[in-house]
């Protein structure tokens, strides 16, 4: 039976560029998040330390998008998950679901002008971030306190789901996607292949200010090896790493190396904090990476498909978002 009552769900997620012409100002609205670029002083350097970057930056991007098809299918993905949510959702309230992207359109004040166009007795904030950090969570739900203070909406209650790290069926998502790539490697003993998890690398300033994301990502970690039950050996390594700061090891690079110079021949890689393919997963691991693992040797490089729409992903959003209401 539906609820009279109407829930507004907001999907946070970073966003992409969706064409080559957008890489630039993406990667400016990126480099002027405060989460992101923060020092003393750094609201007077801040927008033009990011136009010096992401005007750098921007054709070696761009030509990484135009390898995985011209543009991010982030978005394409983000209302893939938004439908399907919004369709579960609707068996036992009335919601509707909005996407808000950090960096790049439909911007955060594009949703919040959407959701006050009609009339809702909640809004459940839902970050498509499963391990909390300053850097991704907490930077989108400051974005939308601001757009919201600007935009005068902000007489609704509001409920934040701040992380998932270990619902049960996230984890039961990752180990059935694990599992669909683990069944390419049909004539290898378990012990020979190597499951490599690898997530977006924070720096280690981050981290020391409090920060719990690598602790939320070694939880996953822990909770999906244990649930998958495998015989083979598993590591934890970062990627993506920007700038010449001190981020999270081991890195991806370092442990393919590692890897490859120990005789191992077989890897599946887990992309374990992206809920959707975008280019950390596209290129710098399917394309960037596996060459340079065939480079070194590497028989078999696989790669573990994000979760997107997946039944289990979405019953688990669905789920976090019932409780909340």
């Amino acid at each position: 039976m539906t609820s009279n009552k109407k829930i507004a769900v907001v999907l946070f997620q970073l966003g992409g560029p969706d064409s080559l012409e957008a890489v630039e100002p993406f990667l400016y609205n990126l480099f002027c998040d405060p989460e992101i670029i923060n020092f003393p002083g750094a609201f007077l350097a801040r927008k033009p330390l990011a136009k010096f970057i992401s005007s750098r930056r921007a054709q070696k991007i761009a030509k990484h998008y135009q390898e995985i098809g011209g543009k991010s299918p982030i978005l394409d993905l983000t209302r893939k998950q938004a439908e399907a949510l919004e369709r579960e959702l609707n068996k036992t309230l009335q919601a509707k679901v909005f996407i808000a992207m950090r960096y790049w359109h439909p911007l955060t004040e594009e949703a919040v002008g959407e959701i006050k166009k009609d009339s809702y007795s909640k809004i459940v904030l839902l970050p498509l971030y499963p391990h909390y950090s300053m850097t991704t969570t907490l930077s989108s739900l400051n974005e939308w306190k601001r757009q919201c203070a600007q935009h005068g909406l902000n007489r609704i209650p509001e409920e934040t789901i701040s992380s998932y790290r270990n619902h049960p069926l996230y984890i039961e998502a990752i180990v059935e996607n694990i599992n669909t790539a683990y069944q390419r490697f049909s004539y290898v003993t378990p012990s020979e292949i190597d499951l490599v998890f690898s997530a977006h690398g924070v720096p280690v300033s981050v981290i020391q200010k409090g920060d719990p994301y690598q602790a939320h990502v070694e939880e996953t970690v822990r909770l999906v090896i244990q649930k998958g039950g495998w015989q083979s050996p598993h590591v934890l390594c970062y990627q993506s790493k920007v700038g010449p700061s001190e981020w999270l090891k081991p890195s991806l690079e370092h442990t393919v190396r590692a890897l490859a110079s120990s005789e191992r021949k077989h890897l599946l890689i887990i992309p374990i904090s992206f809920v959707t393919e975008h280019i950390e997963t596209l290129h710098e691991i399917n394309i960037e990476t596996r060459k340079e693992a065939e480079h070194l040797g590497i028989k078999q490089f696989e790669m573990m498909p994000a979760l997107n729409d997946s039944p289990k992903f979405i019953h688990c959003l669905a789920e976090l978002v019932l409780k909340s209401v």
